[in-house]
């Protein structure tokens, strides 16, 4: 992964979105030595977010079951029967 400072952000703006653009890669982008952002492209974005809404949803069946709170397919499919009229 490649590490910019801020400055050259703001002078190479325009530079530094044409590479992320075309190589897909991030960018760290540190201020005073210390990391401050990271830059993406729109696309590897959005399939993150994507990706993290799944695993959010997994994770909570995961507590669900932990916590007991578990229905019968038969159960299930009466629930959403309903729901879905």
């Amino acid at each position: 992964m490649r590490t910019e400072l801020v400055t050259t952000l703001k002078r190479q703006a325009t530079e530094l979105l044409s590479d992320i653009e075309r190589d897909k890669t991030p960018i760290l982008i540190t201020q005073h030595g210390l990391p401050s952002a990271y830059l993406v492209d729109v696309e590897s974005y959005e399939l993150l977010q994507q990706r993290m809404t799944v695993l959010e949803g997994i994770a909570r069946g995961e507590l669900a079951v932990a916590e007991g709170r578990v229905v019968s397919h038969a159960q299930a499919k009466t629930r959403l029967t309903r729901w879905l009229k």
